[in-house]
């Protein structure tokens, strides 16, 4: 089972509304559980350069089923996974990318970019708040 357009347009738009709710301006995207693009926003005045980054945290996310923000821990010099970031094309291994579920499947995952890694997580956990 994928996310459908309607679920990810309702993620988008409750990760905007906390990114508004705190004065900030994001890159927001919403891939399925292969990671395919299903819908994507960049907020007026969002950074150009967070694009990617969002894009990346979402297919992270859903690529290894986990949050990004739990990744980070696990990509540090000398832990197991370090350097996996130079894998898939390039990978975005702080927090921001979490994975969206029904039930106990993984349906696909939400990037969010263009501010402190503190407040993507934040966005975008209230996006993926949006369909749990």
């Amino acid at each position: 089972m994928n996310i459908t357009l309607s679920q990810a347009e309702s993620v988008i738009a409750a990760a905007k509304k906390r990114a508004a709710e705190i004065s900030t301006k994001m890159d927001i995207c919403v891939v399925d559980a292969g990671a395919n693009i299903v819908a994507f926003a960049r907020m007026d005045g969002a950074w150009i350069g967070s694009v990617d980054i969002a894009i990346k945290k979402a297919r992270t996310a859903a690529w290894f089923t986990m949050g990004t923000h739990e990744l980070s821990p696990l990509v540090q010099p000398g832990q197991p996974l370090y350097h996996i970031e130079h894998s898939n094309g390039g990978l975005i291994t702080f927090p921001g990318g979490i994975v969206l579920k029904h039930g106990d499947e993984v349906i696909g995952a939400v990037g969010v970019s263009g501010s402190t890694v503190d407040n993507d997580q934040l966005v975008a956990e209230a996006g993926a708040e949006a369909i749990r």
